[in-house]
C-alpha cells in the first residue's frame, strides 16, 4: 500500500512536471515561429509595395540613394551593393568612423527574425553589452528584413511562364529552378503561402503577375535549434526535479510507512496471541459438552469461538499478504475447472437457503494464477452473494472471455449497495448497514481479502449495484494460452 502511494504521488508529480515543461517548450516554439512568420510577412509586404525592386526601391530617399538601417547609438551602416564606404554619425559631427560593407554571403545568412546573426563590422553598443540595437525596440522593419534576406522575384505571363527574374544570389538559382517553383505556386492556387522553407507572394503586375519569394530556411532552422535546446533543457530540468520530488515524497511518506508497519505488526502479533485462548476455550467447551451433554449456552460459546477463529484467520491472511509472505504460485490453469470445484458443493447451501443459482461458464478459460487462491476468491464472492441476496433470490455466476482477458461475474438479486457505500465496499472492516444485522453477521474482511487475491494476480475487481435490484462483482484477469500437454 505504501509503495503504491509513493509510486502514485511520484507519478503524479512527474506528469505535472512533464506537462508544464512541454507547455513551456511549445509556447517558446510557437512564439518563435509566429515571430518568424510575422517578419517574413512584413518583408513580403515591403517587397510587394515596391514591386520587388531593390536596391532602388526599398527605403530609397529622394536623391535615389539607399538609406541604411539606423542603430541605437545613432550610427548608420553602409547598405549592401555600395562599393564605397559611407561615414556614420553619432551626434557629434567631428566623431566619424568607417563601417565595413556587408558582403553577399553575410546577407544570405542574415534572414528575417534571426537576430543572432549580424554582419561583421557592425558597431557594438557598450551600454547594452552586446551588438548594437536597431531602432524600433531592436526589431527590423520590413524593408530591412527584405534587404538582409535571400529572396528573388519573377515576372510571369498569363500562362505561368517565367518571363524574367532577378536575385542578388544568382549563384543559387537558375531558370529551371525558378520555373519549377512558379509551377508549384500556381498549382496551389494561393496568393501567398509557403512551400518548404520558402514564403511567396503572388500579385498582379502590368505585364503579367509578379512572384516574390523569400527563403527563410535559416530562420526555420534556428527555430528548430531553439526547440531542440529547450527540449534538452526541459528534459534535464524534469529529470532533476523528478529526482528531487521522489526524494521529498519518500521523506514525507516515511512516517506513514512506519505507522503502517507498526499496525501490520500489531495485527500479526494480536492474531497469533488470540489463536491460543480460542483453542483453549474450544477445548474446554468440548470437555463440558462431554460431561453435561448438549447445552444451549455451550452452543453459543462454540458458535462465537468459530466466528472469532474465522476472524483471526482472515486477519492473519491479510497480514501475510501485506507483509509479502504469501506469494501466489502463478501457473497456467483452467479457470473454468477452478470455479466448478467450488460451485458443486456450494449448490447445497443455496438450495437449503431457498434460493436459486444460475451458471454460465465458458469452457476452457485459461489464466495464469494460483488455484487455491482463486478457489478462495470464488468462495468469498459466492458467500457474499448468498448472504446478501433477498429471500428466494437468484445468484448468477458467469465466466467468459473478453478479448485478451477472462472475466468472472458473480451477481445476486436483493437490496443492493447504496451509491455512498459502493466506493468503500472493499475497505477492511467496512460493512454497510444491511450487513450489520444478526442474520448476515460478518466482520467486513472477505471482500478486502478478495481484492488482495486479485491484485496478487495482477487483475482487477470492481463492484456494480442497482439498489433494490441487482449487485455484481466482476473479476478480470489476463487470459493465458492453453498449456501444452
Amino acid at each position: 500500500m505504501i509503495r503504491k502511494l509513493r509510486f502514485r504521488m511520484t507519478l503524479l508529480v512527474i506528469c505535472v512536471l512533464v506537462a508544464v515543461s512541454a507547455g513551456i517548450v511549445l509556447a517558446i516554439y510557437e512564439m518563435n515561429t509566429r515571430n518568424i512568420y510575422a517578419q517574413v510577412e512584413s518583408a513580403l509586404d515591403a517587397l510587394s509595395e515596391t514591386g520587388g525592386a531593390w536596391p532602388e526601391g526599398i527605403g530609397a530617399p529622394p536623391d535615389g540613394r539607399i538609406e541604411p538601417p539606423e542603430y541605437a547609438d545613432g550610427r548608420t551602416a553602409v547598405p549592401p551593393g555600395d562599393s564605397a564606404e559611407r561615414s556614420e554619425t553619432s551626434g557629434d559631427s567631428e566623431e566619424r568612423g568607417a563601417v565595413s560593407s556587408v558582403d553577399s554571403d553575410e546577407r544570405s545568412a542574415l534572414a528575417p527574425g534571426n537576430s543572432d546573426h549580424r554582419p561583421s563590422g557592425l558597431p557594438e553598443d557598450p551600454g547594452a553589452g552586446g551588438p548594437g540595437r536597431r531602432v524600433r525596440n531592436g526589431r527590423l522593419s520590413g524593408a530591412e528584413v527584405a534587404r538582409l534576406s535571400n529572396y528573388y522575384t519573377a515576372t510571369l505571363d498569363d500562362s505561368g511562364q517565367v518571363q524574367s527574374w532577378s536575385s542578388e544570389r544568382k549563384d543559387l538559382y537558375d531558370d529551371a529552378y525558378i520555373q519549377s517553383f512558379a509551377d508549384q505556386v500556381l498549382a496551389l492556387g494561393q496568393a501567398s503561402g509557403r512551400v518548404d522553407t520558402q514564403f511567396f507572394r503572388l500579385s498582379d503586375a502590368e505585364d503579367g503577375r509578379l512572384l516574390i519569394v523569400l527563403d527563410a530556411r535559416l530562420e526555420l532552422a534556428a527555430g528548430e535549434r531553439v526547440l531542440l535546446t529547450t527540449l534538452l533543457v526541459a528534459g534535464i530540468a524534469c529529470l532533476l526535479l523528478s529526482l528531487g520530488a521522489w526524494l521529498l515524497i519518500r521523506r514525507m511518506v516515511q512516517p506513514v510507512a512506519e505507522a503502517f508497519d507498526r499496525q501490520q505488526q500489531f495485527v500479526w502479533d494480536a492474531s497469533h496471541e488470540l489463536k491460543t485462548p480460542l483453542a483453549v476455550i474450544q477445548a474446554n467447551a468440548d470437555v463440558l459438552e462431554n460431561e453435561i451433554g448438549q447445552n444451549e449456552n455451550l452452543g453459543y460459546i462454540r458458535s462465537e469461538v468459530r466466528r472469532a477463529d474465522d476472524l483471526v484467520k482472515n486477519m492473519l491472511t491479510l497480514a501475510r499478504m501485506d507483509r509479502g509472505t504469501v506469494r501466489p504460485d502463478l501457473l497456467p490453469l483452467d479457470w473454468t475447472d477452478t470455479v466448478l470445484s467450488v460451485l458443486l458443493p456450494f449448490e447445497t447451501s443455496v438450495y437449503e437457503a431457498g434460493k436459486t443459482m444460475e451458471t454460465d461458464l465458458a469452457e476452457q478459460v485459461y489464466v495464469t494464477g494460483d488455484a487455491a487462491m482463486l478457489q478462495q476468491l470464488t468462495v468469498i464472492l459466492l458467500s457474499n452473494a448468498l448472504k446478501y441476496s433477498d429471500a428466494h433470490g437468484v445468484i448468477r455466476v458467469r465466466l467468459s472471455r473478453k478479448g485478451r482477458n477472462a472475466e468472472l461475474r458473480v451477481e445476486n438479486t436483493g437490496e443492493g449497495i447504496s451509491p455512498g457505500d459502493l466506493p468503500r465496499i472493499f475497505d477492511r472492516f467496512y460493512r454497510t448497514d444491511r450487513s450489520r444485522n444478526s442474520e448476515t453477521g460478518g466482520e467486513g474482511l472477505g471482500l478486502a481479502i478478495a481484492q488482495s487475491i486479485v491484485e496478487a494476480h495482477h487483475g482487477k475487481i470492481t463492484a456494480e449495484s442497482t439498489p433494490g435490484q441487482l449487485t455484481s462483482f466482476i473479476v478480470t484477469l489476463a487470459a493465458a494460452a492453453r498449456p501444452e500437454a
